[in-house]
């Protein structure tokens, strides 16, 4: 959906000097794309996973000092941007989720379908891994993590295993876990929704990365950061993210007005304009050319006025 995402925000980063934040900097792709089409434009990127920031920062490196390049976790975007002397931006632009390298790299933990080290961590130099989450949560703690985070049904079932086998020895390999899954569910429930394994990697994910937490911050604190007249798109990918962003976007193009008032003072005005008709899907087209396309949901957004105190 890069297309619709560059569209999206193109009219806010045609204008002189305009400032947009690719908040989840990855292989670089987008900020490469946001770059090339805008020539004015200068990019301020962000990621949590240095070699993420290394690989990127050799494909950006043609663009000089139009782009920085800045080692933070996203909900971290208004300190940043002080540190940089930026007050206001033109354009956000949110790919949330996991980037295909971290998928692609066996001993980051993050895909079920090869054995790897259970780690899952983003940011490698700090956290606990997916294995200590394992090994070390109460069973309540767990059963939480996977109903709350992956939205799994038989997350009793599983943690039970999990209780029962890490007492015998400590979980280390992605591939063991997939095993115990697909053991510990019912008939039923292996033959829908794909991997068996799919809803308990994301909650282990999403707890070793606080992903909801961050996402939660940011993107409050990205539309602060908005100029008026500058735009926000998301691309999120599972019910989780998607809730949360459409919560934020929806409260903030609602009049806060107490009922009844003849007329809403401006103060009480919406802040934001909603870009897409709820979450846009990517075409048959894009999810034939990259299968990890097919759950994405995009939704934007246009700050219309300032925050009135």
């Amino acid at each position: 959906m890069l297309q619709r995402c560059l569209d999206l925000l193109a009219p806010a980063l045609e204008g002189p000097e305009a400032v947009v934040v690719d908040c989840t900097l990855g292989l670089g792709g987008h900020s490469e794309a946001l770059l090339e089409r805008f020539p004015g434009v200068r990019l301020v990127a962000l990621d949590r996973d240095k070699e993420a920031l290394r690989l990127s920062g050799e494909r950006l490196a043609p663009y000089g000092e139009r782009a920085t390049l800045v080692h933070a976790v996203y909900d971290e975007l208004p300190e940043v941007l002080r540190k940089l002397g930026i007050a206001r931006v033109q354009g956000v632009l949110f790919d949330l989720g996991v980037s295909s390298m971290q998928l692609d790299e066996a001993d980051r933990g993050f895909a079920y379908a090869q054995d790897a080290p259970l780690d899952m961590r983003m940011d490698q130099t700090s956290g606990v891994s997916a294995a200590e989450v394992l090994n070390t949560y109460a069973p309540g703690e767990l059963v939480r993590i996977l109903r709350a985070y992956g939205e799994e049904k038989q997350a009793k079932r599983i943690v039970s295993a999990i209780v029962r086998e890490r007492e015998k020895e400590p979980f280390s390999s992605s591939a063991r876990l997939v095993e115990l899954i697909r053991d510990a569910l019912p008939q039923a429930a292996k033959r829908t929704g794909g991997n068996p394994a799919k809803r308990t990697f994301q909650a282990l994910r999403i707890e070793v990365n606080g992903e909801l937490a961050v996402l939660e911050r940011a993107i409050p604190a990205a539309v602060k950061a908005l100029d008026v007249g500058g735009r926000i798109a998301v691309l999120s990918y599972h019910s989780l993210e998607d809730r949360l962003v459409k919560q934020v976007f929806a409260a903030g193009a609602a009049t806060t007005a107490p009922p009844g008032l003849p007329v809403v003072p401006e103060r009480y005005q919406p802040r934001l304009k909603l870009l897409t008709r709820g979450a846009e899907l990517p075409t048959e087209e894009e999810i034939a050319e990259n299968r990890r396309a097919a759950p994405a949901r995009l939704r934007g957004a246009q700050r219309i006025r300032e925050d009135i105190e």
